[in-house]
């Protein structure tokens, strides 16, 4: 069984990775989780200077989810590689830098700052976050302005380069399609949905910032049809992500398409979610005879 899965010039050992902003810079996990058994960490978002992040409270559970407002609070570029990358130096899987910034530019000097970091597999860019007042959500919306930004950022770098997509748009397929075009090596899908939690005694919303992004199981169902649509839409690889708990979660994202998938919630749940989502899929390629992702992804009828 060949479970290793190629994105641009780099290849991952196995198609289970760690999603950023559930799972810090990696070193919070290390004594709870073995990495060299997962196939990427993505860690937390990084922008060019420390953010702070939103007003709290900034995180509710819901029916089958969880809404956070963090706001992309983050140690900066700066810290993040003199302190958090040696963290994981001896980390036997990739290292992802999930990167933001609030213009153009921003973007630009986090890879400018990291590219010299061999322990940088790749880069994602987060232009999906909806708990940002600029940036963020404004770059994911449009599909010219995401087709510039990657190709920009496509000429500072050769590592992957994987642009993540918001589910809070019209059509999620024309925003693929520009990442593609501006020469991203993949795309990720989904961010977090747009939700809202209000306190009817306090009649006033939950969260600090009023609304927040929606993860865990209750939008599974929303990444895997939108992976099945991307995947239709680009000749890129597309990574699937929101609400997967299990190794048959996963297996739906991977029949839809997927050539890799992320564990994001599950991590609160149970710090080990990612290498039991891997059990599961590897039990079922045995089970059904499968060599590969790329067979696995021919399956869906």
């Amino acid at each position: 069984m060949d479970l290793t899965v190629t994105i641009g010039k780099r290849s991952l050992k196995n198609p289970v990775g760690l999603a950023s902003g559930t799972f810090g810079y990696g070193g919070e996990y290390e004594s709870l989780v073995d990495l060299s058994a997962v196939g990427a960490l993505y860690t937390k978002t990084i922008t060019p200077a420390p953010r702070a992040g939103n007003e709290c409270p900034r995180i509710i559970e819901t029916p089958s989810g969880l809404l956070n407002s963090i706001g992309l609070a983050n140690v900066g570029v700066e810290v993040y590689i003199k302190e958090k990358l040696p963290a994981l130096k001896d980390a036997d899987c990739a290292i992802v830098a999930n990167i933001s910034g609030e213009t153009e530019d921003g973007f630009g000097s986090v890879i400018g700052s990291l590219e010299e970091c061999e322990r940088i597999w790749g880069y994602e860019v987060n232009v999906s976050c909806p708990n940002v007042s600029r940036g963020g959500i404004a770059f994911g919306t449009d599909p010219g302005v995401v087709e510039h930004l990657t190709s920009r950022l496509r000429r500072i770098t050769e590592k992957p380069l994987i642009v993540k997509l918001t589910p809070n748009v019209t059509d999620i397929c024309a925003i693929a399609r520009a990442a593609e075009a501006g020469g991203a090596d993949a795309v990720s899908c989904i961010n977090t949905v747009v939700g809202m939690v209000i306190d009817t005694e306090k009649k006033r919303p939950v969260l600090g910032s009023g609304t927040g992004g929606l993860s865990g199981p209750a939008i599974r169902p929303v990444g895997v049809a939108a992976v099945y649509r991307v995947k239709r839409a680009v000749s890129i690889p597309v990574i699937g992500l929101g609400g997967i708990m299990t190794g048959d979660d996963a297996l739906q994202y991977l029949l839809a398409g997927a050539a890799a998938v992320q564990i994001g919630t599950a991590t609160f749940v149970d710090p080990s979610a990612a290498i039991k989502v891997l059990q599961g899929i590897e039990s079922y390629c045995r089970r059904e005879g499968i060599k590969s992702i790329p067979e696995l992804n021919a399956l869906l009828e």
